[in-house]
């Protein structure tokens, strides 16, 4: 939640550096990057928590704990990279896909173990 928490603000910041006002979406580039960067984030948000939450529960903690914190990690870093380049968001975009189809066979390897092993 902070993380969604420092996007939003930043396109706060970005909104009034650019004066831009809500609901205008468009303007300066580096407004529209950071704009775009806080959705994007926004929308996998609730991927990645669902993953989160089966792969600890039916996987592993420890190991859920740390895929969890790489993503988050990389998110940060796919945002700060998209703010200043749009190119600047490809390596930790496919480092958070890549962590996200880790956490999806986690998740996938967990719930098999528990329904089909007793």
């Amino acid at each position: 939640v902070l993380f969604l928490a420092y996007f939003a603000m930043q396109v706060i910041y970005a909104r009034r550096k650019y004066k831009i006002s809500p609901p205008e979406t468009t303007g300066h580039p580096e407004f529209e990057r950071t704009f775009r960067a806080q959705a994007n984030c926004s929308e996998y948000f609730p991927i990645f928590i669902s993953l989160l939450w089966v792969a600890g529960i039916f996987f592993h903690q420890g190991v859920t704990a740390v895929c969890g914190l790489l993503y988050l990690y990389t998110r940060l870093r796919y945002f700060q990279g998209y703010a200043v380049a749009a190119q600047g968001r490809l390596r930790p975009l496919y480092a958070s896909a890549w962590l996200l189809w880790l956490l999806l066979g986690l998740a996938l390897a967990g719930l098999l173990a528990h329904f089909l092993w007793p």
